[in-house]
C-alpha cells in the first residue's frame, strides 16, 4: 500500500462509517472541494484520540486526534502532478490557517511531497509564539531531525529548554547533540543562575559528549545543588561522559555514583 492507503487504514480503525463516507467523498472531489474539506473537517470528524501504533515516515499518531489525522490524509491526497499548483495550494492553506489547521499542516510536513521544500514553514513554526504550533514541529515530529540545519535545530532545542518544555519528546535529541548547543546550554544556565533560577535538569544530557574543564564547573555546581534532580543530572553526565575528569568528579559523590549505575535520563523526564 502507498502512503495514502496506509493513512486511510488507520482512519478506518478510528472513524465511524458516516465519517469514512464523508472523507472518501471529499478525497475524491475537486481540488477546491478538498481545500474546503480540510478547513471543514472538525464539523464532520470527531476529535477522539487516534488508536494506532503504526508509524509512517517517522510519524507516530499516538498523540493525534482523528480530525488532525483526516486533515493529514487530505494533504496527502492533493494532486501533485502540477507541482506549481500543488505548492500554491499548500501555501494558501498555510497562510490562511487557524491554530488547529496550522498544527495539522506542521505535524504533517514529513508526509508532504518534497518535504524539504517546506523548510521555511517549519522554521517559522519554531519562531511562533503560538504554543500548539511550536509543539507541532518540536515534539513527536521527525521533520526537524531530518531537515533542520544545526543552527535551526539548536534554536528549537534551546526554545524548549528556555520555556521548560519536555525535550525528551523531540525526535533525534540524542542523534544531533553538538558543541555549539552544549555551549549555549551552559551560557543559558549561567544567565538563569545569575537570576536565581535554574534550567530543566534533563537539558544537561546534551552537554555529555562535549564536556570540558569549563562545562565541568557547571556540573560541579549541579552536584552542590539542593535540587535532587540537578544532582542526578550531574551524576548522569559524568557517568556517560568520556571526559577523564568527569569520572574523577563522580567518585567524589559515592551515593550519587551508586544511583547513576541504575539510572537513565528517562528518570528525569517530565
Amino acid at each position: 500500500m502507498d502512503l495514502k492507503d496506509n493513512l486511510f487504514e488507520i482512519i478506518k480503525v478510528n472513524a465511524s462509517q458516516k465519517e469514512q463516507d464523508w472523507i472518501e467523498t471529499k478525497a475524491n472531489g475537486s481540488l477546491q472541494s478538498m481545500q474546503t474539506a480540510f478547513v471543514a473537517t472538525p464539523r464532520f470528524i470527531s476529535k477522539t484520540p487516534v488508536n494506532s501504533d503504526i508509524t509512517l515516515r517517522g510519524i507516530s499518531f499516538e498523540t493525534w486526534t482523528l480530525d488532525r489525522l483526516v486533515r493529514a490524509y487530505f494533504l496527502v491526497c492533493l494532486d501533485n502532478s502540477d507541482i506549481e499548483i500543488y505548492i500554491k495550494t499548500l501555501n494558501t492553506l498555510f497562510e490562511t490557517a487557524e491554530n488547529n489547521e496550522a498544527v495539522a499542516l506542521i505535524s504533517s510536513l514529513a508526509l508532504l511531497e518534497n518535504p524539504e521544500s517546506w523548510l521555511l514553514r517549519a522554521t517559522d513554526a519554531v519562531r511562533t509564539n503560538i504554543g500548539v504550533v511550536f509543539d507541532a514541529i518540536a515534539f513527536d515530529n521527525p521533520y526537524a531531525k531530518t531537515y533542520f540545519s544545526e543552527l535551526a535545530w539548536n534554536q528549537l532545542v534551546l526554545k524548549c529548554i528556555f520555556n521548560d518544555k519536555p525535550i525528551h519528546k523531540i525526535q533525534g535529541l540524542d542523534e544531533r547533540p553538538n558543541k555549539e548547543l552544549a555551549i549555549s546550554i551552559s551560557n543559558l544556565a549561567h544567565e538563569r543562575w545569575a537570576a536565581g533560577r535554574t534550567i530543566p535538569p534533563q537539558a544537561w544530557r546534551l552537554v555529555t559528549n562535549f564536556l570540558d574543564e569549563i562545562i565541568l564547573e557547571d556540573i560541579k555546581k549541579l552536584f552542590a545543588s539542593t535540587n535532587d534532580n540537578d544532582q542526578l543530572a550531574a551524576a548522569l553526565v559524568c557517568k556517560n561522559s568520556e571526559f577523564p575528569l568527569a569520572k574523577s568528579e563522580l567518585i567524589k559523590h559515592i551515593e550519587l555514583d551508586e544511583k547513576a549505575k541504575n539510572l537513565s535520563w528517562s528518570a528525569l523526564e517530565v
